[in-house]
């Protein structure tokens, strides 16, 4: 009998590193579904990409990670640049795991390694960002170097309260990027705190966030784009504005967009999946449509609404 073959790639450092206790136990639940297991541990930032782009092509059928949603990041990238069109699996074991929330993959470790081995397969939209990729959101502004500036043991303690604890230094120096942002027939100018290119129903733990009725697989990204505020009343109502999805318009722009071209006259650092994604003046953005297909519980995901 021909077993199929799982290259499963995780990070040891993940959330509060319970992958080391759970993962006997996950390649057990792999095995038993037929599968010849390769388990790699990731050493270093780029582990995630290099060991999908040096090892999947030709041998594997399934490509299996385990960590935050920068593992994730990585072996979707790795999956991209390769070129294969293998199905992804999941293991969520990061501090947030917002696309995993947003895909059903429940937190335990066990129920979610058997979706992977008996779930189906979800084809959902990949974002490029310039010559990059990213899952579930590009983004810029206040908080956004949070989540790549918060040391992991961090992380690991306080979780979501990690990235506000670490905002919240912040608050009396927010700068602003004076921005040209190009969206098909939309083009708005402005001077911007914070920015978001999302297909999610959360971010770093929040729902609703990110817009309502939200769909993975619709080929368009939910953008929210945040005005500088004129004094702290308004940063106040520019927040409770994002938590509630109680939309401004005088403080903030919110559409939908299958494509964007951002350019500033200053260097604007990026996040990638709560990754640095460099310093950039100008990136284009562009939803590519069902490109990945990852396992998810049995049953058909409806309009998500966040």
């Amino acid at each position: 009998m021909n077993r199929k073959k799982m290259l499963f790639i995780y990070n040891p450092r993940a959330g509060k590193a319970q992958i080391r206790s759970n993962l006997l136990d996950m390649i057990d639940v792999f095995t038993k579904a037929g599968y010849e297991v390769t388990a790699y541990p990731t050493q270093a930032k780029g582990d995630g990409i290099k060991a999908v782009t040096d090892r999947v092509a030709g041998f594997y059928d399934i490509v299996a990670c385990s960590g935050g949603d920068g593992t994730l990041d990585e072996v979707v990238t790795g999956m991209m640049q390769c070129g294969e069109k293998l199905p992804v699996g999941y293991v969520p074991a990061g501090s947030t795991n917002d696309f995993a929330g947003s895909l059903h993959i429940p937190k335990n470790m066990a129920k979610a390694a058997e979706i992977i081995v008996s779930g189906r397969d979800f084809a959902c939209d990949i974002g490029r960002f310039n010559s990059d990729f990213f899952v579930y959101i590009a983004a810029f502004g206040v908080f956004t170097d949070v989540s790549y500036e918060t040391r992991q043991d961090v992380k690991n303690i306080l979780g979501h309260m990690a990235y506000i604890l670490e905002g919240m230094k912040r608050i009396s120096n927010i700068q602003s990027y004076p921005m040209k942002v190009e969206a098909g027939s939309c083009k708005i100018e402005g001077d911007f705190i914070f920015g978001m290119i999302t297909n999610s129903t959360s971010v770093g733990g929040f729902k609703r966030i990110t817009g309502r009725y939200v769909q993975l697989d619709d080929g368009e990204f939910e953008v929210t784009l945040v005005k500088r505020p004129a004094n702290p009343m308004e940063l106040n109502i520019i927040m409770a504005a994002l938590l509630n999805r109680n939309i401004n318009t005088d403080l903030m722009y919110c559409f939908k967009a299958s494509r964007l071209k951002i350019t500033s006259e200053q260097e604007v650092a990026w996040t990638l999946d709560g990754e640095y994604g460099g310093k950039h003046t100008e990136v284009e953005i562009e939803d590519w449509k069902q490109a990945l297909t990852i396992r998810v519980p049995d049953g058909p995901l409806p309009a998500l609404e966040a």
